[in-house]
């Protein structure tokens, strides 16, 4: 398993943060995510190599921008 960090801009609640856990839930090969408004953290947990272009892109169609730490 490999562990990405990326910085989440924009959240500021609970809804936030089940917007982005929802949209990069969705990629395949994802086996958890940890997601903080309070911090701007997004952390993925993946079981297969994911492209980080994927998981930004999951970010932004919840709403949000993100870069990778």
């Amino acid at each position: 398993m490999t562990t990405s960090e990326y910085q989440v801009t924009g959240m500021s609640c609970g809804h936030c943060e089940a917007a982005v856990r929802d949209e990069v839930g969705k990629i395949t090969g994802v086996d958890d995510i940890q997601v903080s408004a309070q911090t701007g953290r997004l952390v993925v947990t993946v079981t297969e190599p994911v492209d980080d272009a994927r998981v930004l892109a999951a970010v932004g169609e919840a709403g949000y921008e993100a870069v990778r730490v």
